[in-house]
């Protein structure tokens, strides 16, 4: 039993009035299992981002589907590709919150959180567990990494080879160019 989750509810719950512990220990008792609930999906959101491939793009638009309901968001990478990534159904809280987050991204450059969802035996659907803001255009060094390890299909040396070939420094941030000088690199090796 985690019983850290029931001091943190037994404090969401306040301090128990005199003669009232029936209703307060009630209380604290949801608030508990409110707060098992959602460590749970917090738990599978994280092993969801932390499989997800990453990668820079530039979202350049944000539809809902009519007939799945779910969002739909145009990105061109810094090579010019374009690719299609869906959000889970615009009823779901999480689909609400990805395509409300989309949105307010538009027309700014993005690290993509990427993972294929199982549409059938045979077709999967790249499906989006993330959008971090780039900002002005610079990337962490090592989110920049990461995004080049996922290019290279999880080869530490040829990544480590390609980063090094662009120049690129072992801390800081580096901006969108670089990271694509770098990923040339890889796809030249």
């Amino acid at each position: 039993m985690d019983y850290s989750l029931v001091i943190a509810a037994a404090q969401a719950a306040g301090p128990c009035p005199p003669g009232d512990e029936p209703d307060w220990g009630r209380r604290v008792q949801a608030l508990t299992v409110d707060l098992h609930m959602i460590a749970q999906q917090a738990a599978q959101d994280i092993d969801r981002l932390e499989t997800s491939a990453r990668f820079v793009a530039f979202l350049e638009d944000v539809e809902v589907e009519e007939s799945s309901r779910r969002g739909l968001l145009t990105l061109r990478t810094p090579a010019g590709d374009v690719e299609h990534i869906r959000t889970e159904q615009q009823e779901t809280d999480r689909g609400r919150e990805l395509i409300a987050r989309a949105r307010s991204l538009k027309g700014r450059w993005v690290v993509v959180f990427r993972y294929n969802e199982k549409a059938s035996a045979t077709k999967s659907v790249r499906m989006l567990a993330h959008l971090m803001d780039v900002g002005d255009g610079a990337i962490s060094v090592n989110m920049a990494k990461k995004i080049l390890l996922d290019h290279a299909g999880g080869a530490v040396p040829r990544a480590q080879a390609a980063w090094s070939e662009a120049g690129l420094p072992d801390s800081g941030a580096i901006s969108v160019e670089q990271l694509e000088a770098a990923r040339a690199k890889l796809q030249g090796a």
